[in-house]
């Protein structure tokens, strides 16, 4: 039985064959001769774009054991012409890992994302790798805040929790949320490569926020956005509910953020929240 590393390899090889094919000298500048014997590019066309040897990337297609670096397999990418699906499958392939995130980039949330939000009876909300919310269900809306009243500019959820008097009249609870949340804004920054917004935002905070620029002098970090947030309603009270985020599937600068409630008092809170909201919208 043929290992899962001779199967991939196999598998890159008819990949890489099958783009080659489709992809016409014409479309990478290549003369057409009108002598070519297959449709597409030669291999040593490819070779030749992606700043490769001849040989070695023969190798490659051949599915011989060769190891592409990160730099290699992105060459390929632009040479192939290949779409962002395919640039993920190729790294699964070749390095058996996600590639590196593009540069951050404004991905459109899709209407089935949009569905999903408002078919939730929770708060739920959609924001890049940079924390610029860019959708929300209608709780969220009613009871965090009202985004669709915001500029875009403005909807940024990391500088809201750093900057908002909201948050800094209880300080204790402050401090951990203040130190929880730049923990993982590091690890997000780390992904996002050649994001001129980024930088912007973080020199911004540095300038405005004492808080910010004590912490991200630090050394703490935290992959996982997961945690609990009290919600302070004006008619309700005290609402305790518990956070994770999902990245969602074919566009990895986004992620679903979901409140769901923390205990049974909350789950009977949220409920009242939910019908409410619907009254209020069809009443």
């Amino acid at each position: 039985m043929a290992s899962t590393s001779t199967n991939h390899r196999a598998q890159l090889s008819e990949f890489l064959k099958s783009c080659r094919a489709r992809v016409s000298p014409t479309e990478v500048g290549l003369p057409h001769t009108g002598r070519r014997r297959t449709p597409g590019l030669r291999r040593e066309d490819v070779a030749a774009l992606a700043g490769l040897s001849a040989t070695w990337y023969t190798w490659l297609e051949q599915g011989r054991d060769v190891r592409p670096s990160e730099k290699v397999l992105e060459n390929l990418s632009r040479t192939l012409r290949l779409s962002s699906d395919e640039r993920d499958y190729l790294f699964a392939l070749a390095q058996h890992r996600p590639p590196p995130m593009a540069p951050t980039r404004d991905e459109p949330v899709s209407p089935a994302v949009q569905r999903m939000l408002d078919a939730l009876n929770v708060p739920a909300m959609v924001m890049t790798v940079r924390w610029d919310v860019v959708a929300w269900n209608r709780l969220v809306n009613r009871h965090f805040r009202d985004y669709a009243a915001m500029a875009p500019k403005d909807r940024n959820l990391f500088k809201i929790l750093m900057t908002g008097p909201d948050y800094q009249q209880y300080p204790d609870e402050y401090a951990v949320m203040a130190r929880r949340i730049v923990s993982k804004f590091r690890v997000d920054y780390s992904q996002a490569a050649d994001d001129p917004a980024f930088e912007a935002l973080i020199e911004e905070l540095n300038d405005i926020s004492p808080t910010f620029r004590e912490l991200w002098r630090g050394p703490e970090i935290m992959g996982r956005s997961e945690g609990v947030h009290l919600l302070r309603h004006p008619k309700l009270g005290g609402i305790t509910l518990e956070h994770t985020s999902y990245v969602v599937e074919g566009a990895p600068s986004l992620r679903v953020v979901i409140f769901a409630p923390y205990d049974t008092e909350s789950a009977v809170k949220v409920a009242q929240l939910a019908r409410d909201t619907d009254q209020g919208l069809h009443g």
